[in-house]
């Protein structure tokens, strides 16, 4: 089987039916089969190079690439829907406004991204946020992208990649503050949950807050329900660095 049949979208599915955005099918293609970027374009994953119907007018991509569109590369799915809750309640339509937030499931995949929407494939303008700890993934794939060498984090944060102190959840519960977030929870009905994980072993000796980031992370599921969650319920004058200067980028 050749590669143009083994990874054409299933009967009835167009390419840009895999992902919320043509930009995400791409990435979900590549993710899920391995192949290599160009392999991706070639097979027509390309079709990211259009702008969507609704899409402002923007400046020019390159020859043959149609309006300038925005990629933003977040590590997994809960970063995707908190930033575009985020963006929601500040009145932004990031897909109206040609900007796809693609989740790359782990920064360790983040060269392969870097690659394939980058300045050596579909050149579209990028931006991204990840957590402080994987900022020298971040940086190696910028530089290989051809994006710049030996880049500081204010020469990355020019480019539109932002880090998180911790990670995302961090960043949610600091801005709104341990007592806020165990309402959150409470309005859940999992605060006898928490209680429970409170008195576990390991975690006595940790802080609240660090209690509640490992809370948000101990079931399938909950990191993206709370993400989504933890951004409705922020004062949007106490949004998260990151979050806040991302957007502003785009």
């Amino acid at each position: 089987m050749d590669d143009e049949q083994r990874f054409q979208p299933p009967a009835g599915e167009s390419a840009t039916d895999i992902g919320a955005t043509p930009f995400v099918a791409a990435a979900d293609i590549v993710l899920a089969t391995g192949v290599g970027p160009g392999v991706a374009s070639d097979l027509g994953v390309a079709v990211a190079r259009t702008p969507a119907p609704d899409a402002p007018d923007a400046p020019d991509a390159g020859p043959g690439l149609g309006p300038a569109r925005t990629v933003v590369l977040v590590e997994g799915t809960s970063d995707q829907v908190a930033l575009q809750s985020l963006a929601d309640r500040l009145g932004r339509d990031l897909d109206a406004e040609g900007v796809s937030v693609v989740p790359m499931n782990g920064a360790t995949n983040v060269r392969r991204f870097l690659e394939l929407f980058g300045p050596h494939g579909l050149a579209v303008r990028l931006a991204g946020l990840c957590d402080s700890g994987e900022e020298g993934l971040f940086r190696r794939g910028l530089a290989r992208a051809g994006m710049g060498a030996n880049l500081t984090r204010a020469d990355m944060e020019s480019l539109g990649f932002y880090m998180c102190q911790a990670d995302l959840e961090d960043e949610l519960i600091r801005s709104l503050g341990a007592a806020s977030v165990l309402e959150v929870i409470d309005a859940q009905g999992e605060l006898g949950s928490f209680r429970t994980l409170q008195k576990q072993p390991a975690q006595q000796g940790r802080t609240i807050e660090e209690q509640l980031r490992r809370f948000m992370g101990t079931r399938g599921g909950r990191k993206i329900r709370y993400g989504r969650l933890l951004v409705d319920a922020l004062d949007l004058k106490r949004v998260p660095r990151p979050l806040d200067r991302l957007l502003a980028h785009v």
